[in-house]
């Protein structure tokens, strides 16, 4: 066994660098995945935030499990050493007290060298491990620096440790692990802020939606006219239309045209639901020759549609900033027009009947 001195090598292997940009992205895209996941209400994605952690630990484990093992099947080597210094480190109150320690390990076959490491030693054995005290120790041979005090030798090194005389060795003969390398660092601090980044903005959409907070019909006076344009996909179950910045389904006409735009590329008048946001609307057709409860969108009271979502906002205590939405069925028989908003206070919603008269309140809880 060769023992190095003076600063070791740093570990920028293919494979730290990869473990470390791992690491990164795990420590990155955890928190981030919880925090967006709770704000825009995502429970698959809050979950992912929790266990993503827990897979990347479980292997870890595993892939250090082969090493671990040969390491077992190391057998340890044994030699005098030299107590330089000790230092209690903790766990004064109780039986067993956390010791800093500096040794001059003295090995038979190689130069003897120094070690720091910390070890629980019982206050009563406290008095047999003085400076300049010649103990027993142990250590990997492939790791040096683990080394740790033999507590009961067996009688032969304890005679040998009673009799013998260990020179200190000079401190740069100091060994210690292999630092982590800068490029690991590096690299490990590009996933952290990579994986974060590449959350939020996957999630972007649903972010700005959940913190923009629109003023309410009363308060924002007429229509302000727009050139971004709106986005229109029609298919053969549903349709939507994507309103552009600056623009409201609650703006004078805006619901009511894009309605009529839908309802012209398909092939019945009759639909399921409505669902309005902002600035998104959709529609699912009623297959053809389907049973199910449909409803006309042109029979809808578009004019009560900016009032119920004022008053939802403005009396039931959902609080701000606040996001709202409109669902339009008859699941029941009857057509119900339903205002739900998600404030900071919690969730409140009203419902209408088919001319646009509140019939039920819920409050936030």
């Amino acid at each position: 066994m060769t023992i190095a001195t003076g600063a070791p090598p740093t570990r920028n292997t293919p494979a730290a660098v990869a473990s470390g940009f791992l690491m990164g992205g795990v420590i990155g895209a955890s928190p981030a995945a919880l925090v967006v996941g709770a704000v825009i209400e995502n429970a698959p994605l809050f979950v992912l935030g929790i266990v993503l952690p827990a897979v990347y630990g479980l292997l870890f484990f595993l892939a250090g499990a082969p090493r671990r093992a040969r390491e077992a099947a190391v057998a340890p080597r044994t030699a005098l050493a030299l107590v330089e210094s000790r230092e209690a480190v903790g766990g004064e109150a109780t039986s067993d007290v956390a010791v800093r320690f500096e040794l001059t390990v003295a090995p038979d076959d190689v130069p003897a060298y120094r070690a720091a490491f910390t070890q629980h030693v019982n206050v009563v054995d406290l008095a047999d491990y003085r400076p300049g005290g010649v103990v027993v120790a142990q250590y990997p041979p492939d790791r040096p620096w683990r080394v740790r005090i033999v507590k009961r030798p067996t009688p032969e090194w304890e005679e040998r440790a009673a009799g013998a005389r260990v020179d200190s060795a000079p401190g740069s003969a100091l060994v210690s692990e292999t630092p982590e390398g800068s490029a690991v660092g590096i690299v490990r601090l590009l996933a952290l802020l990579l994986a974060a980044g590449g959350v939020v903005l996957l999630f972007r959409a649903d972010l700005f939606d959940q913190n923009a907070s629109a003023p309410p019909p009363s308060a924002a006076g007429p229509p302000v006219s727009s050139s971004s344009s709106s986005t229109t996909v029609v298919s053969s179950a549903s349709g939507t239309v994507t309103l552009g910045p600056n623009q409201s389904f609650l703006d004078q006409g805006e619901l009511r045209g894009a309605v009529t735009s839908l309802l012209k590329g398909a092939d019945t008048r009759a639909v399921l639901t409505v669902v309005v946001r902002e600035r998104l609307l959709s529609i699912v057709y009623a297959p053809t020759g389907a049973q199910a409860s449909t409803f006309d969108p042109d029979s809808l009271p578009y004019d009560r549609f900016p009032a119920l979502v004022r008053e939802a906002r403005t009396s039931l205590g959902a609080g701000s900033p606040q996001t709202w939405q409109i669902t339009v069925e008859r699941l029941t028989g009857s057509l119900t027009v339903r205002v739900g908003v998600t404030g900071a206070e919690g969730g409140a919603s009203l419902e209408a009947d088919a001319r646009g008269k509140v019939v039920r309140r819920t409050p936030a809880h």
